[in-house]
Protein backbone atom coordinates (compact mmCIF):
# COMPACT_ATOMS: atom_id res chain seq x y z
CA UNK A 1 0.00 0.00 0.00
CA UNK A 2 1.33 3.43 -0.73
CA UNK A 3 1.85 5.91 1.63
CA UNK A 4 -0.60 7.66 -0.34
CA UNK A 5 -3.15 5.03 -0.08
CA UNK A 6 -2.46 4.66 3.90
CA UNK A 7 -3.02 8.89 4.12
CA UNK A 8 -6.29 7.97 2.63
CA UNK A 9 -7.64 5.05 4.68
CA UNK A 10 -6.63 6.42 8.38
CA UNK A 11 -8.30 9.38 7.37
CA UNK A 12 -11.73 7.36 6.14
CA UNK A 13 -10.76 5.36 9.48
CA UNK A 14 -10.66 8.64 11.50
CA UNK A 15 -14.00 9.97 10.11
CA UNK A 16 -15.57 6.64 10.37
CA UNK A 17 -15.05 6.85 14.45
CA UNK A 18 -15.97 10.27 14.94
CA UNK A 19 -18.57 9.68 12.82
CA UNK A 20 -20.04 7.10 15.48
CA UNK A 21 -19.46 9.07 18.18
CA UNK A 22 -21.23 12.04 17.02
CA UNK A 23 -24.43 9.59 16.27
CA UNK A 24 -24.22 8.19 20.37
CA UNK A 25 -23.11 11.10 22.14
CA UNK A 26 -24.31 13.92 19.41
CA UNK A 27 -21.40 15.65 20.54
CA UNK A 28 -17.60 14.62 19.32
CA UNK A 29 -16.51 15.29 23.10
CA UNK A 30 -14.16 12.51 24.76
CA UNK A 31 -13.49 11.45 28.62
CA UNK A 32 -10.42 10.78 30.07
CA UNK A 33 -10.14 7.22 30.45
CA UNK A 34 -8.92 6.97 34.95
CA UNK A 35 -6.57 3.57 33.80
CA UNK A 36 -3.73 4.92 33.39
CA UNK A 37 -0.39 3.70 35.12
CA UNK A 38 1.33 7.20 36.31
CA UNK A 39 5.06 6.59 35.56
CA UNK A 40 7.24 3.95 34.01
CA UNK A 41 8.38 0.94 36.34
CA UNK A 42 11.82 1.12 37.25
CA UNK A 43 14.21 -0.97 35.04
CA UNK A 44 12.50 -0.34 32.01
CA UNK A 45 13.56 1.26 28.55
CA UNK A 46 11.74 2.66 25.93
CA UNK A 47 13.30 1.42 22.54
CA UNK A 48 10.87 3.70 20.42
CA UNK A 49 7.67 4.23 18.91
CA UNK A 50 6.32 0.91 17.39
CA UNK A 51 5.26 0.23 13.78
CA UNK A 52 1.93 1.54 13.34
CA UNK A 53 1.17 -1.24 11.25
CA UNK A 54 2.14 -3.63 13.94
CA UNK A 55 -0.70 -5.93 15.47
CA UNK A 56 -1.49 -5.96 19.20
CA UNK A 57 -4.65 -7.12 21.28
CA UNK A 58 -6.24 -5.17 23.27
CA UNK A 59 -8.85 -6.03 26.39
CA UNK A 60 -11.81 -4.18 26.76
CA UNK A 61 -13.90 -4.51 30.18
CA UNK A 62 -16.99 -3.94 29.61
CA UNK A 63 -19.33 -2.37 32.59
CA UNK A 64 -21.10 -4.83 34.70
CA UNK A 65 -24.90 -5.45 36.35
CA UNK A 66 -26.11 -6.00 39.83
CA UNK A 67 -22.71 -5.21 41.52
CA UNK A 68 -24.37 -5.12 45.20
CA UNK A 69 -26.10 -7.95 44.82
CA UNK A 70 -22.83 -10.02 44.07
CA UNK A 71 -21.28 -8.39 47.12
CA UNK A 72 -24.13 -10.14 49.60
CA UNK A 73 -23.86 -13.32 48.06
CA UNK A 74 -20.14 -13.55 48.73
CA UNK A 75 -21.09 -12.89 52.19
CA UNK A 76 -24.32 -15.44 52.55
CA UNK A 77 -22.24 -18.18 50.72
CA UNK A 78 -18.57 -17.40 52.67
CA UNK A 79 -20.76 -17.03 56.03
CA UNK A 80 -20.93 -20.11 58.44
CA UNK A 81 -24.06 -18.18 60.14
CA UNK A 82 -25.99 -18.01 56.99
CA UNK A 83 -28.56 -20.43 55.54
CA UNK A 84 -27.07 -20.09 52.51
CA UNK A 85 -23.66 -21.14 53.66
CA UNK A 86 -21.34 -23.24 51.20
CA UNK A 87 -24.86 -22.66 48.48
CA UNK A 88 -21.91 -21.67 45.61
CA UNK A 89 -23.12 -20.48 42.13
CA UNK A 90 -22.18 -22.07 38.95
CA UNK A 91 -20.29 -19.89 36.60
CA UNK A 92 -23.95 -19.75 34.52
CA UNK A 93 -25.75 -17.94 37.28
CA UNK A 94 -22.89 -15.57 37.98
CA UNK A 95 -23.11 -14.52 33.91
CA UNK A 96 -26.55 -14.22 34.48
CA UNK A 97 -25.76 -11.98 37.51
CA UNK A 98 -23.15 -9.64 36.08
CA UNK A 99 -23.45 -9.89 32.53
CA UNK A 100 -23.23 -6.06 30.79
CA UNK A 101 -26.36 -4.60 29.84
CA UNK A 102 -27.78 -5.25 26.00
CA UNK A 103 -27.08 -1.58 25.63
CA UNK A 104 -23.09 -1.85 26.48
CA UNK A 105 -22.82 -4.54 24.50
CA UNK A 106 -24.38 -3.34 21.32
CA UNK A 107 -22.87 0.00 21.87
CA UNK A 108 -19.47 -1.35 22.55
CA UNK A 109 -19.46 -3.87 19.48
CA UNK A 110 -20.40 -1.30 17.16
CA UNK A 111 -17.59 0.83 18.24
CA UNK A 112 -15.43 -1.59 18.13
CA UNK A 113 -16.65 -2.81 14.39
CA UNK A 114 -16.20 0.90 13.17
CA UNK A 115 -12.37 1.06 14.20
CA UNK A 116 -11.87 -2.52 12.30
CA UNK A 117 -11.54 -4.59 15.04
CA UNK A 118 -11.29 -8.13 14.02
CA UNK A 119 -10.89 -11.98 15.83
CA UNK A 120 -13.00 -10.49 18.40
CA UNK A 121 -13.37 -13.08 21.37
CA UNK A 122 -15.36 -12.74 24.73
CA UNK A 123 -16.10 -15.02 27.93
CA UNK A 124 -18.77 -16.69 29.56
CA UNK A 125 -19.69 -14.02 31.30
CA UNK A 126 -19.70 -11.87 28.70
CA UNK A 127 -17.63 -8.97 30.86
CA UNK A 128 -14.38 -9.11 28.76
CA UNK A 129 -14.08 -8.75 24.68
CA UNK A 130 -10.40 -9.23 23.56
CA UNK A 131 -10.16 -8.15 20.13
CA UNK A 132 -7.25 -7.46 17.43
CA UNK A 133 -6.29 -3.95 16.08
CA UNK A 134 -3.29 -2.23 14.53
CA UNK A 135 -1.15 0.47 16.49
CA UNK A 136 -2.27 3.04 13.39
CA UNK A 137 -5.97 1.43 14.63
CA UNK A 138 -5.56 1.22 18.13
CA UNK A 139 -4.05 4.77 18.66
CA UNK A 140 -7.44 5.94 16.15
CA UNK A 141 -9.51 4.38 18.55
CA UNK A 142 -8.49 5.35 21.99
CA UNK A 143 -6.93 9.55 21.63
CA UNK A 144 -3.78 10.27 23.26
CA UNK A 145 -3.13 6.49 23.00
CA UNK A 146 1.01 6.01 21.82
CA UNK A 147 2.67 3.30 21.77
CA UNK A 148 5.96 2.36 22.53
CA UNK A 149 8.03 -1.21 22.71
CA UNK A 150 9.64 -1.41 26.27
CA UNK A 151 12.01 -4.07 27.47
CA UNK A 152 12.82 -4.61 31.16
CA UNK A 153 12.68 -6.90 33.93
CA UNK A 154 15.28 -9.76 34.98
CA UNK A 155 13.71 -11.78 31.71
CA UNK A 156 14.20 -8.94 29.15
CA UNK A 157 10.79 -9.02 28.59
CA UNK A 158 9.31 -6.94 25.59
CA UNK A 159 6.16 -5.24 25.60
CA UNK A 160 4.10 -2.28 23.91
CA UNK A 161 2.75 0.14 25.67
CA UNK A 162 1.47 3.60 26.03
CA UNK A 163 3.30 6.30 28.08
CA UNK A 164 0.03 8.57 28.09
CA UNK A 165 -3.08 8.52 28.60
CA UNK A 166 -6.15 7.07 26.12
CA UNK A 167 -9.53 8.48 26.45
CA UNK A 168 -12.92 7.13 25.35
CA UNK A 169 -15.97 8.81 23.19
CA UNK A 170 -18.12 9.90 26.24
CA UNK A 171 -20.68 7.83 25.13
CA UNK A 172 -18.69 4.54 25.60
CA UNK A 173 -17.27 5.79 29.44
CA UNK A 174 -20.78 4.35 30.87
CA UNK A 175 -20.04 0.97 29.23
CA UNK A 176 -16.11 0.45 29.62
CA UNK A 177 -14.71 0.41 32.90
CA UNK A 178 -10.99 -0.15 31.36
CA UNK A 179 -9.06 -0.82 28.36
CA UNK A 180 -5.83 -3.62 28.93
CA UNK A 181 -2.72 -3.48 27.32
CA UNK A 182 -2.04 0.04 27.36
CA UNK A 183 -0.40 0.97 30.41
CA UNK A 184 0.62 -1.89 33.45
CA UNK A 185 4.12 -3.02 33.14
CA UNK A 186 4.54 -6.80 34.37
CA UNK A 187 5.95 -6.38 38.04
CA UNK A 188 9.28 -8.17 38.80
CA UNK A 189 9.66 -10.93 41.13
CA UNK A 190 10.53 -10.56 44.96
CA UNK A 191 11.47 -14.08 45.66
CA UNK A 192 15.40 -13.89 46.94
CA UNK A 193 18.18 -16.04 47.93
CA UNK A 194 19.55 -15.59 50.90
CA UNK A 195 22.96 -16.56 52.71
CA UNK A 196 23.03 -19.49 54.55
CA UNK A 197 23.22 -18.50 57.99
CA UNK A 198 26.31 -19.94 59.60
CA UNK A 199 26.40 -22.57 62.65
CA UNK A 200 28.84 -24.52 64.25
CA UNK A 201 28.01 -28.03 64.37
CA UNK A 202 24.79 -29.73 62.84
CA UNK A 203 23.79 -32.40 64.98
CA UNK A 204 19.91 -32.43 65.27
CA UNK A 205 19.48 -29.81 62.77
CA UNK A 206 18.12 -29.04 59.30
CA UNK A 207 19.81 -27.25 56.55
CA UNK A 208 17.10 -25.86 55.10
CA UNK A 209 13.26 -26.03 54.72
CA UNK A 210 11.96 -28.67 52.77
CA UNK A 211 8.53 -31.15 52.62
CA UNK A 212 9.46 -33.06 55.49
CA UNK A 213 10.35 -29.73 57.86
CA UNK A 214 7.02 -28.34 56.73
CA UNK A 215 5.20 -31.77 57.87
CA UNK A 216 7.03 -32.05 60.72
CA UNK A 217 6.11 -28.24 62.04
CA UNK A 218 2.89 -28.29 60.85
CA UNK A 219 2.33 -31.98 62.27
CA UNK A 220 1.36 -33.32 59.50
CA UNK A 221 1.43 -36.80 59.51
CA UNK A 222 2.26 -39.69 56.45
CA UNK A 223 -1.45 -40.23 56.39
CA UNK A 224 -2.30 -36.80 55.71
CA UNK A 225 -1.88 -36.94 52.22
CA UNK A 226 -4.90 -37.17 49.39
CA UNK A 227 -7.06 -40.14 48.64
CA UNK A 228 -6.48 -39.43 44.66
CA UNK A 229 -9.98 -40.84 44.36
CA UNK A 230 -12.20 -37.53 45.55
CA UNK A 231 -13.18 -34.89 42.98
CA UNK A 232 -10.92 -32.27 44.70
CA UNK A 233 -7.97 -30.45 42.95
CA UNK A 234 -5.67 -27.45 43.31
CA UNK A 235 -4.10 -25.02 41.04
CA UNK A 236 -0.90 -22.44 41.07
CA UNK A 237 -0.96 -19.55 38.53
CA UNK A 238 2.56 -18.18 36.60
CA UNK A 239 2.98 -15.35 35.00
CA UNK A 240 5.78 -13.19 33.17
CA UNK A 241 7.82 -15.77 31.65
CA UNK A 242 7.83 -18.21 34.63
CA UNK A 243 7.84 -22.34 33.83
CA UNK A 244 7.87 -24.85 35.72
CA UNK A 245 9.92 -28.39 34.03
CA UNK A 246 7.92 -32.33 34.68
CA UNK A 247 11.58 -33.19 35.17
CA UNK A 248 12.35 -30.62 37.98
CA UNK A 249 9.40 -31.64 39.73
CA UNK A 250 10.39 -35.36 39.48
CA UNK A 251 13.83 -34.61 40.99
CA UNK A 252 12.68 -32.51 43.57
CA UNK A 253 10.09 -35.33 44.86
CA UNK A 254 12.86 -37.89 44.37
CA UNK A 255 15.21 -35.76 46.79
CA UNK A 256 12.22 -34.32 49.30
CA UNK A 257 9.09 -36.89 48.99
CA UNK A 258 10.01 -40.13 49.62
CA UNK A 259 8.02 -40.01 53.16
CA UNK A 260 4.72 -39.30 52.06
CA UNK A 261 2.27 -40.23 49.19
CA UNK A 262 2.38 -37.76 46.06
CA UNK A 263 1.52 -37.47 42.64
CA UNK A 264 4.59 -37.65 39.83
CA UNK A 265 3.26 -34.85 37.60
CA UNK A 266 0.77 -31.70 37.14
CA UNK A 267 -2.62 -33.13 36.22
CA UNK A 268 -3.05 -29.99 33.87
CA UNK A 269 -1.67 -27.07 32.26
CA UNK A 270 -4.12 -24.32 31.24
CA UNK A 271 -2.18 -22.18 28.82
CA UNK A 272 1.20 -22.43 27.25
CA UNK A 273 4.74 -23.50 28.72
CA UNK A 274 7.18 -21.51 27.69
CA UNK A 275 10.23 -23.36 26.10
CA UNK A 276 13.16 -21.67 27.70
CA UNK A 277 14.74 -21.88 31.03
CA UNK A 278 12.25 -23.12 34.08
CA UNK A 279 11.95 -20.08 36.70
CA UNK A 280 12.59 -20.77 40.30
CA UNK A 281 9.51 -19.03 41.45
CA UNK A 282 7.19 -20.87 38.84
CA UNK A 283 9.11 -24.16 39.97
CA UNK A 284 8.61 -23.29 43.90
CA UNK A 285 5.30 -22.53 43.22
CA UNK A 286 4.28 -26.04 41.69
CA UNK A 287 6.71 -28.04 43.99
CA UNK A 288 5.46 -26.83 47.59
CA UNK A 289 1.53 -26.69 46.19
CA UNK A 290 2.28 -30.71 46.04
CA UNK A 291 4.35 -31.62 48.60
CA UNK A 292 1.97 -29.86 51.10
CA UNK A 293 -1.04 -30.53 49.39
CA UNK A 294 0.27 -34.22 48.34
CA UNK A 295 -1.45 -36.91 45.84
CA UNK A 296 -4.03 -34.00 44.76
CA UNK A 297 -4.47 -33.68 41.59
CA UNK A 298 -2.85 -30.35 40.47
CA UNK A 299 -3.24 -27.50 37.96
CA UNK A 300 -0.99 -24.93 36.51
CA UNK A 301 -2.37 -21.69 34.95
CA UNK A 302 0.29 -20.81 32.71
CA UNK A 303 -0.32 -16.72 31.18
CA UNK A 304 3.23 -16.14 30.08
CA UNK A 305 2.11 -13.13 28.44
CA UNK A 306 4.56 -13.45 25.62
CA UNK A 307 2.65 -11.33 22.96
CA UNK A 308 3.72 -8.31 24.05
CA UNK A 309 0.35 -6.74 24.25
CA UNK A 310 -0.95 -8.94 26.55
CA UNK A 311 -1.42 -8.67 30.92
CA UNK A 312 -1.14 -12.25 32.06
CA UNK A 313 -2.93 -11.30 35.34
CA UNK A 314 -5.54 -9.90 33.08
CA UNK A 315 -5.63 -13.26 30.94
CA UNK A 316 -5.60 -15.40 34.27
CA UNK A 317 -8.51 -13.38 35.66
CA UNK A 318 -10.22 -14.09 32.19
CA UNK A 319 -9.49 -17.59 32.14
CA UNK A 320 -11.79 -18.02 35.46
CA UNK A 321 -14.53 -16.48 33.86
CA UNK A 322 -14.01 -18.77 31.05
CA UNK A 323 -14.24 -22.74 32.60
CA UNK A 324 -17.25 -23.90 34.37
CA UNK A 325 -15.38 -26.54 36.42
CA UNK A 326 -12.38 -25.57 38.68
CA UNK A 327 -10.00 -26.46 40.97
CA UNK A 328 -11.35 -25.29 44.57
CA UNK A 329 -8.01 -23.74 45.63
CA UNK A 330 -5.84 -21.51 43.68
CA UNK A 331 -2.45 -20.10 45.00
CA UNK A 332 -0.97 -16.69 43.36
CA UNK A 333 2.43 -15.11 43.80
CA UNK A 334 1.71 -12.19 42.47
CA UNK A 335 1.24 -8.24 43.68
CA UNK A 336 1.70 -4.54 42.36
CA UNK A 337 2.04 -2.03 44.53
CA UNK A 338 -1.31 -0.04 45.55
CA UNK A 339 -0.66 2.99 43.81
CA UNK A 340 0.56 2.57 40.71
CA UNK A 341 -2.77 1.01 40.08
CA UNK A 342 -5.67 3.18 38.32
CA UNK A 343 -8.79 2.96 40.90
CA UNK A 344 -10.75 1.81 37.57
CA UNK A 345 -8.41 -1.25 37.37
CA UNK A 346 -8.11 -2.26 41.17
CA UNK A 347 -11.71 -1.81 41.46
CA UNK A 348 -12.67 -4.12 38.50
CA UNK A 349 -9.88 -6.46 39.67
CA UNK A 350 -11.41 -6.26 43.18
CA UNK A 351 -15.13 -7.59 41.34
CA UNK A 352 -13.33 -10.42 39.30
CA UNK A 353 -12.29 -12.02 43.02
CA UNK A 354 -15.98 -11.09 44.03
CA UNK A 355 -17.19 -13.53 41.50
CA UNK A 356 -14.67 -15.84 41.69
CA UNK A 357 -15.60 -16.51 45.96
CA UNK A 358 -19.29 -16.84 45.13
CA UNK A 359 -17.84 -19.98 43.31
CA UNK A 360 -16.73 -21.22 46.52
CA UNK A 361 -12.94 -20.80 45.12
CA UNK A 362 -10.06 -20.08 48.45
CA UNK A 363 -8.07 -17.90 46.56
CA UNK A 364 -4.73 -17.11 48.48
CA UNK A 365 -2.53 -14.47 47.52
CA UNK A 366 1.40 -13.63 48.83
CA UNK A 367 1.32 -10.60 51.10
CA UNK A 368 4.46 -9.01 49.31
CA UNK A 369 8.50 -9.32 50.20
CA UNK A 370 8.82 -5.84 51.07
CA UNK A 371 7.25 -5.55 54.46
CA UNK A 372 4.88 -2.72 55.42
CA UNK A 373 6.69 -0.68 52.07
CA UNK A 374 7.42 2.92 51.86
CA UNK A 375 7.11 5.63 48.99
CA UNK A 376 7.03 9.32 49.89
CA UNK A 377 4.11 11.66 49.16
CA UNK A 378 3.98 15.42 48.78
CA UNK A 379 7.54 14.80 51.08
CA UNK A 380 6.17 12.67 53.59
CA UNK A 381 6.82 8.86 53.93
CA UNK A 382 4.02 6.71 53.99
CA UNK A 383 3.92 3.06 54.17
CA UNK A 384 2.86 1.57 50.60
CA UNK A 385 0.22 -1.70 50.73
CA UNK A 386 0.37 -4.11 48.10
CA UNK A 387 -3.06 -5.16 45.38
CA UNK A 388 -4.30 -7.48 45.29
CA UNK A 389 -3.01 -8.91 48.83
CA UNK A 390 -5.37 -5.96 50.20
CA UNK A 391 -8.62 -7.05 48.67
CA UNK A 392 -11.60 -7.69 50.71
CA UNK A 393 -12.37 -11.19 48.88
CA UNK A 394 -8.76 -12.80 48.93
CA UNK A 395 -6.67 -14.73 51.76
CA UNK A 396 -3.57 -13.14 52.46
CA UNK A 397 -0.52 -15.41 53.45
CA UNK A 398 2.45 -13.25 55.28
CA UNK A 399 5.80 -15.24 55.95
CA UNK A 400 7.50 -16.13 59.06
CA UNK A 401 11.28 -17.94 59.78
CA UNK A 402 12.17 -20.56 62.40
CA UNK A 403 13.65 -18.88 65.79
CA UNK A 404 16.48 -21.22 65.36
CA UNK A 405 16.91 -21.63 61.67
CA UNK A 406 18.23 -24.42 62.16
CA UNK A 407 15.68 -26.27 64.30
CA UNK A 408 12.25 -26.69 63.57
CA UNK A 409 11.43 -24.21 66.71
CA UNK A 410 8.15 -21.60 67.06
CA UNK A 411 8.47 -19.24 64.36
CA UNK A 412 9.20 -15.31 64.54
CA UNK A 413 8.12 -12.92 61.87
CA UNK A 414 10.16 -12.88 58.53
CA UNK A 415 11.18 -9.03 58.36
CA UNK A 416 10.36 -9.64 54.95
CA UNK A 417 6.59 -10.41 55.25
CA UNK A 418 4.60 -8.21 53.98
CA UNK A 419 1.27 -6.75 55.38
CA UNK A 420 -0.20 -3.30 56.12
CA UNK A 421 -3.37 -1.33 55.98
CA UNK A 422 -5.38 -0.70 51.96
CA UNK A 423 -5.48 2.79 51.10
CA UNK A 424 -8.48 1.84 48.58
CA UNK A 425 -10.38 -0.68 50.64
CA UNK A 426 -12.42 0.03 53.81
CA UNK A 427 -11.92 -2.50 56.64
CA UNK A 428 -14.16 -5.48 55.77
CA UNK A 429 -16.83 -6.44 59.09
CA UNK A 430 -15.29 -9.49 59.03
CA UNK A 431 -12.25 -8.22 60.28
CA UNK A 432 -13.70 -5.40 62.65
CA UNK A 433 -13.34 -6.80 66.24
CA UNK A 434 -9.57 -8.32 65.29
CA UNK A 435 -7.84 -5.08 63.95
CA UNK A 436 -9.50 -2.71 66.31
CA UNK A 437 -8.53 -5.24 68.97
CA UNK A 438 -4.66 -4.73 67.78
CA UNK A 439 -5.04 -1.00 67.09
CA UNK A 440 -6.25 -0.50 70.29
CA UNK A 441 -3.85 -2.72 72.28
CA UNK A 442 -0.31 -3.16 70.44
CA UNK A 443 2.60 -0.97 71.97
CA UNK A 444 4.62 -0.70 68.78
CA UNK A 445 2.28 1.14 66.78
CA UNK A 446 3.80 3.34 64.00
CA UNK A 447 2.90 6.73 63.35
CA UNK A 448 -0.69 7.36 62.40
CA UNK A 449 0.33 9.64 59.16
CA UNK A 450 2.33 6.60 57.87
CA UNK A 451 -1.28 4.08 57.30
CA UNK A 452 -5.28 4.47 57.00
CA UNK A 453 -5.98 2.68 59.98
CA UNK A 454 -9.67 2.14 58.57
CA UNK A 455 -8.16 0.16 55.32
CA UNK A 456 -8.65 -3.25 54.89
CA UNK A 457 -5.90 -4.79 56.72
CA UNK A 458 -3.59 -7.95 55.74
CA UNK A 459 -2.33 -10.74 55.85
CA UNK A 460 -4.90 -12.84 57.16
CA UNK A 461 -2.82 -16.39 57.84
CA UNK A 462 0.94 -16.85 57.65
CA UNK A 463 3.34 -19.87 56.77
CA UNK A 464 6.76 -20.55 56.66
CA UNK A 465 8.95 -18.49 54.02
CA UNK A 466 12.52 -18.46 54.86
CA UNK A 467 14.94 -21.07 53.76
CA UNK A 468 13.16 -23.41 51.18
CA UNK A 469 15.27 -26.23 48.90
CA UNK A 470 14.09 -25.74 45.14
CA UNK A 471 14.94 -27.82 41.87
CA UNK A 472 15.02 -25.47 39.16
CA UNK A 473 16.65 -26.34 36.02
CA UNK A 474 17.78 -29.93 37.34
CA UNK A 475 19.81 -28.34 40.23
CA UNK A 476 19.08 -28.27 44.18
CA UNK A 477 18.79 -24.36 45.08
CA UNK A 478 18.66 -23.65 48.72
CA UNK A 479 17.48 -21.06 50.97
CA UNK A 480 15.14 -19.59 48.88
CA UNK A 481 12.59 -17.29 50.52
CA UNK A 482 9.61 -14.99 49.99
CA UNK A 483 5.97 -15.09 50.73
CA UNK A 484 5.72 -16.93 47.20
CA UNK A 485 6.84 -19.95 49.35
CA UNK A 486 4.63 -19.67 52.21
CA UNK A 487 1.52 -19.24 50.21
CA UNK A 488 1.74 -22.45 47.82
CA UNK A 489 2.06 -24.27 51.49
CA UNK A 490 -0.84 -23.08 53.29
CA UNK A 491 -2.63 -23.14 49.85
CA UNK A 492 -1.60 -27.38 49.86
CA UNK A 493 -2.90 -27.70 53.74
CA UNK A 494 -6.08 -26.18 52.60
CA UNK A 495 -6.81 -28.71 49.93
CA UNK A 496 -6.16 -31.32 51.87
CA UNK A 497 -9.17 -29.66 54.80
CA UNK A 498 -11.07 -29.70 51.59
CA UNK A 499 -10.72 -33.66 50.71
CA UNK A 500 -12.17 -34.19 54.46
CA UNK A 501 -14.73 -32.02 53.71
CA UNK A 502 -15.74 -33.37 50.34
CA UNK A 503 -15.70 -37.05 51.24
CA UNK A 504 -17.86 -36.05 54.14
CA UNK A 505 -20.44 -35.00 51.82
CA UNK A 506 -19.54 -31.04 52.65
CA UNK A 507 -18.85 -28.70 50.33
CA UNK A 508 -15.38 -26.88 49.28
CA UNK A 509 -13.71 -23.75 52.04
CA UNK A 510 -14.60 -21.59 50.01
CA UNK A 511 -13.68 -17.86 50.62
CA UNK A 512 -12.07 -18.87 54.00
CA UNK A 513 -11.80 -15.07 55.69
CA UNK A 514 -15.43 -14.36 57.23
CA UNK A 515 -15.34 -18.16 58.95
CA UNK A 516 -11.49 -17.50 59.68
CA UNK A 517 -12.07 -13.93 61.97
CA UNK A 518 -15.42 -15.46 63.25
CA UNK A 519 -13.36 -18.42 65.15
CA UNK A 520 -10.50 -16.20 65.92
CA UNK A 521 -7.64 -17.99 64.00
CA UNK A 522 -8.72 -21.04 66.01
CA UNK A 523 -5.99 -23.92 64.73
CA UNK A 524 -3.35 -21.50 64.01
CA UNK A 525 0.16 -21.17 65.90
CA UNK A 526 0.40 -17.50 66.90
CA UNK A 527 3.26 -15.64 65.92
CA UNK A 528 3.84 -13.00 68.93
CA UNK A 529 7.98 -12.05 68.16
CA UNK A 530 8.92 -9.83 65.12
CA UNK A 531 8.72 -6.85 62.92
CA UNK A 532 8.90 -6.58 59.73
CA UNK A 533 10.44 -3.85 57.49
CA UNK A 534 9.75 -0.41 56.06
CA UNK A 535 11.21 3.21 55.46
CA UNK A 536 14.68 3.69 56.58
CA UNK A 537 14.17 7.03 58.03
CA UNK A 538 14.65 8.70 60.88
CA UNK A 539 11.28 8.29 62.11
CA UNK A 540 10.64 4.66 62.31
CA UNK A 541 14.35 3.62 61.49
CA UNK A 542 13.27 0.74 59.11
CA UNK A 543 10.42 -0.66 61.44
CA UNK A 544 6.52 -1.37 60.35
CA UNK A 545 4.02 -3.53 62.54
CA UNK A 546 5.32 -5.62 64.84
CA UNK A 547 3.31 -8.93 65.69
CA UNK A 548 1.60 -9.66 68.70
CA UNK A 549 -0.90 -11.91 70.45
CA UNK A 550 -4.13 -12.63 67.93
CA UNK A 551 -4.28 -10.85 64.77
CA UNK A 552 -1.57 -8.50 63.47
CA UNK A 553 -1.13 -7.21 59.98
CA UNK A 554 2.80 -9.15 59.70
CA UNK A 555 1.49 -12.70 59.85
CA UNK A 556 -2.03 -12.45 60.14
CA UNK A 557 -3.44 -15.28 62.69
CA UNK A 558 -0.49 -17.27 62.47
CA UNK A 559 0.72 -20.25 60.91
CA UNK A 560 -1.07 -23.69 60.56
CA UNK A 561 -1.53 -26.50 63.22
CA UNK A 562 -2.97 -29.35 60.50
CA UNK A 563 -4.95 -31.45 62.57
CA UNK A 564 -6.23 -28.44 65.11
CA UNK A 565 -6.69 -26.31 61.55
CA UNK A 566 -8.55 -29.69 60.18
CA UNK A 567 -10.93 -29.48 63.58
CA UNK A 568 -12.09 -26.29 63.04
CA UNK A 569 -12.43 -26.46 59.85
CA UNK A 570 -13.91 -29.46 58.84
CA UNK A 571 -17.87 -29.02 60.30
CA UNK A 572 -20.32 -27.53 59.04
Amino acid sequence: MTADLRKVRMGLQACLLGLFALILSGKCSYSPEPDQQRTLPPGWVSLGRADPEEELSLTFALRQQNLKRLSELVQAVSDPSSSQYGKYLTLDHVADLVRPSPLTLHTVQKWLLAAGARNCHSVITQDFLTCWLSIRQAELLLPGAEFHHYVGGTAETHVVRSPHPYQLPQALAPHVDFVGGLHRFPPTSSLRQRPEPQVAGTVGMHLGVTPNVIRKRYNLTAQDVGSGTSNNSQACAQFLEQYFRDSDLARFMHLFGGNFAHQASVTRVVGQQGRGRAGIEASLDVQYLMSAGANISTWVYSSPGRHEGQEPFLQWLMLLSNESALPHVHTVSYGDDEDSLSSAYIQRVNTELMKAATRGLTLLFASGDSGAGCWSVSGRHQFRPSFPASSPYVTTVGGTSFQNPFLITNEIVDYISGGGFSNVFPRPSYQEEAVAKFLNSSPHLPPSSYFNASGRAYPDVAALSDGYWVVSNSVPIPWVSGTSASTPVFGGLLSLINEHRILSGRPPLGFLNPRLYQQHGAGLFDVTHGCHESCLNEEVEGQGFCSGPGWDPVTGWGTPNFPALLKTLLNP
